[in-house]
């Protein structure tokens, strides 16, 4: 069953007003920003960021509410030419989130401009018929002579309904995209109730916050290879909450990178991981962290199943 097809929880909008719903895809050449948008289209986080190319690995949903609409954000890998297992998996991830959504934005950095993959996304949304949101990102970082340029050059893609110049981080153009996203999607019951803002288990969400925490702190110095399972979760009686999770490598010379000198990275990477997530779920959270190295993990299939990714693409 594709997201679209998930049956309705008969939720609607109070005041009486039709309720309208749909689903939106964000797509995007890697580090575009899509990860950033839709936490801010949202109004809180639910997808991680770093500046380590790929840091989304599987589709993620954001719920945004205007008015009557409930917009439901697909936040999906970026899209490049992919050559190990893994990252095969994430493009399909992406494409499949794309396919299965009413309506498509692509962000673009505007910084970076009409790069190759960029230009590869553009030709497959047109081969697939698809009519397309433009999203300009970063506009803060680019000269207004060159953002004019390089909007001509992508609107004489013929590809794009709309476009909108935005910048994410600061939150410039995005209350303006969002209203415009509102009013795309069709009537109907909503699929999510009001309070919540993403689909992600806490789970995976407790995993993803941890291994964000790491890539920030390790970005240039740990490659691609690290992953993040939550072991363990246990509810307290205080309504505190216990979490083990493990921090999977694949040498042990990435172990000894993990855990720094007398295990003061770990202890940081534990510290922040603990303190958004206690924002997060407004809760106290006891967060405890391994590391232990797993030759090939991203060749192995079990690790795909957790995340949702395909094995066998």
């Amino acid at each position: 069953m594709s997201e679209c097809e998930t049956p309705p929880t008969d939720v609607a909008p109070a005041g009486g007003e039709t309720p309208r719903c749909g689903f939106v895809a964000v797509v995007g050449a890697p580090n575009a920003g899509k990860s950033t948008l839709v936490n801010a289209l949202v109004g809180t986080k639910v997808s991680i960021v770093s500046p380590k190319v790929q840091t989304t690995r599987f589709r993620v949903l954001g719920i945004a509410l205007v008015g009557a609409a409930q917009v439901i954000l697909a936040d999906t890998p970026g899209i490049f030419q992919p050559r190990k297992r893994l990252e095969r998996a994430m493009v399909a991830a992406a494409w499949t989130g794309a396919a299965d959504a009413e309506h498509v934005c692509l962000v673009v950095d505007a910084q970076r401009g009409l790069d190759d993959d960029t230009r590869a996304i553009i030709a497959q949304l047109k081969e697939a018929g698809r009519q397309v949101v433009l999203v300009l990102n970063k506009i803060d970082l680019i000269r207004r002579d060159k953002l004019l340029s390089l909007t001509a050059d992508l609107h004489a893609e013929g590809l794009f309904s709309a476009v909108f110049m935005v910048s994410a981080l600061t939150g410039d153009g995005v209350g303006d995209l969002l209203t415009h996203l509102a009013g795309l999607v069709a009537p109907g019951p909503w699929m999510f109730p009001e309070d919540q803002v993403s689909d992600l288990p806490q789970r995976l969400l407790a995993a993803e916050i941890t291994r964000e925490k790491a890539f920030l702190a390790l970005y240039q110095e740990l490659p691609y290879s690290l992953h993040v399972e939550s072991e363990r979760w246990q509810e307290r009686e205080d309504g505190s909450a216990r979490i083990d999770q493990v921090i999977y490598v694949e040498r042990d010379s990435q172990k000894a990178i993990v855990l720094g000198k007398g295990g003061r990275q770990i202890k940081a990477i534990g510290a922040a991981a603990r303190a958004e997530l206690e924002e997060l779920l407004e809760r106290r959270i006891h967060l405890f962290l391994h590391v232990k190295v797993r030759e090939d993990w991203s060749e192995k299939r079990d690790s795909y199943s957790e995340i949702g990714l395909d094995y066998d693409v």
